[in-house]
């Protein structure tokens, strides 16, 4: 699996994901800094929700092969910025999470929201129910 670093705001499922890919048991904890995992670097929800800390994004995704926008449905606001995708000079892929306790409405604001980011593969997955990880997984096994 290639490394990918996740990016989305405060409790969208970015570490949960993590954990989950790389076979660990889920437990919720607040990610307050950087997180290395063998394949995949978490980011803290901050970095994505201020403005001021865009520039550790940048920085930090230079270690991975793949940008990771995370999308949580069950939230209303949205903190992806218009062409946001544009921002980094290699491939930006959209994950929608909690897909499970979701209604359709909410996915298809979650998928128009990365959409106007700039951003064309979108999976749809539920870590916690096991829905659509596989698919992830295997596509970041198969990133050159």
């Amino acid at each position: 699996m290639k490394k990918i670093i996740f990016m989305g705001k405060s409790k969208s499922g970015k570490t949960t994901l993590c954990q989950k890919l790389h076979s660990l048991a889920v437990s919720y904890r607040k990610t307050q800094m950087i997180e290395q995992y063998t394949n995949a670097i978490d980011t803290p929800g901050e970095y994505l929700e201020n403005r001021h800390y865009y520039s550790a994004l940048i920085v930090s995704s230079a270690d991975a092969k793949i940008i990771g926008v995370v999308a949580d449905p069950t939230e209303r606001e949205n903190y992806i910025p218009p062409a946001f995708a544009m921002t980094f000079g290699k491939e930006v892929i959209g994950i929608i999470t909690k897909i499970g306790i979701s209604d359709e409405k909410q996915i298809k604001r979650a998928e128009n929201a990365l959409k106007n980011g700039g951003i064309k593969r979108i999976f749809k997955l539920d870590s916690i129910l096991d829905i659509g990880v596989d698919a992830l997984y295997s596509y970041l096994k198969g990133v050159k």
